[in-house]
């Protein structure tokens, strides 16, 4: 039976890619939900396993050489796992929306705008033809551009344009969940901005649920509800915006926001974290983050730390607050 209190609810996922270099293990017995209407940053370095946590949901991940295995994967209270292919292709740009990380590739270059937005209509909501057309120039409005440049190719546009003409697709449905995959990464700072007003305002219009993949913390606060924190396919620490934000628990997130300028104090020196993410084609026995980590213990080399609830909203992995209660407080103290 499903949950009707989250948009999706995933447990146990493991991806990993069989090479013939060796296996590359992606995501690692990841458990995420997320409620309806809720927007949530999905946070990590590169190659920490955003993307194809996304691709898994989808059941995009390409196979071979991806491997997926999952205990429970249910969106839009829909078991995933079960779903036919032709079932997929129905759920897929309805009721699940994915806006791609590069706007200049998410295009196809041989056919004009309007068409790629009014393709999806004519599936999912079997419009005709001139209707599809009609809504898709309605949808390049909603979006900012000139339906007098609906008959135009990708190459026509700017990156700005072409990402929000990625969004008119994505949203051309009213889908009940959207997946942006760094939607902002190749654009300047001004028309990032302009995106990301966009995005929130089209989501709180049509009650969407959201998923901002994104390595860039100001996003996060700008549009997410809560957040989730991954490191080598894993989850580490999973909280509200303010539980993220305010009460930092695990020494990751903690270096994710060292690692940010002190806009306050210009002569502030960066604390970069140390080090570099594993190699992904070797499980580590302990805590992942242990070579990386100041506060490491004995136990974390050879115990991997479970995702432990802290408060009704706040989740944390690390050992160290099992071995010292007042963890946290001590750190405080010291900072």
């Amino acid at each position: 039976m499903s949950d009707n209190n989250y948009i999706f609810d995933i447990e146990g996922l493991n991806v990993r890619y069989e090479t013939e270099d060796g296996t590359v293990y992606a995501v690692n017995g990841l458990d995420l939900k997320l409620g309806y209407k809720k927007t949530l940053g999905l946070v990590g370095e590169t190659g920490a396993g955003k993307t194809t946590t996304a691709l898994a949901m989808l059941r995009l991940v390409p196979s071979p050489p991806g491997v997926v295995e999952c205990a429970k994967l249910e969106i839009c209270g829909q078991d995933i796992r079960s779903l036919s292919a032709q079932e997929l292709e129905e759920v897929r740009g309805k009721d699940i929306s994915m806006i791609f990380q590069d706007p200049m590739t998410a295009l196809n270059p041989v056919f004009r705008v309007v068409d790629q937005i009014a393709e999806s209509l004519e599936i999912h909501e079997h419009l005709s033809h001139h209707d599809a057309q009609e809504k898709a120039k309605e949808l390049l409005e909603m979006v900012g551009i000139s339906r007098s440049r609906a008959n135009e190719f990708a190459h026509q546009f700017s990156g700005g344009m072409k990402q929000r003409v990625v969004i008119a697709i994505a949203l051309a449905c009213n889908p009940k969940l959207i997946i942006a995959d760094e939607p902002t990464t190749a654009l300047d700072v001004t028309i990032q901005a302009q995106v990301l007003d966009l995005m929130k305002d089209l989501k709180e219009k049509h009650d969407t649920s959201m998923i901002m993949i994104t390595h860039d913390l100001g996003i996060v606060a700008e549009v997410c509800d809560e957040v989730a924190v991954m490191y080598t396919g894993r989850i580490v620490e999973q909280g509200t915006l303010e539980d993220i934000f305010e009460r930092t628990m695990h020494p990751y997130t903690e270096g994710l926001f060292n690692s940010l300028p002190n806009i306050a104090d210009r002569q502030a020196m960066l604390k970069p974290i140390r080090g570099l993410m594993p190699d992904p084609t070797e499980q580590p026995k302990g805590c992942p983050f242990a070579p990386r980590c100041d506060y490491a213990g004995r136990e974390c080399e050879s115990e991997h730390p479970a995702l432990r609830s802290v408060t009704d909203t706040h989740k944390v992995a690390c050992s160290a607050y099992d071995r010292q209660p007042d963890f946290l407080l001590e750190r405080r103290k010291a900072r």
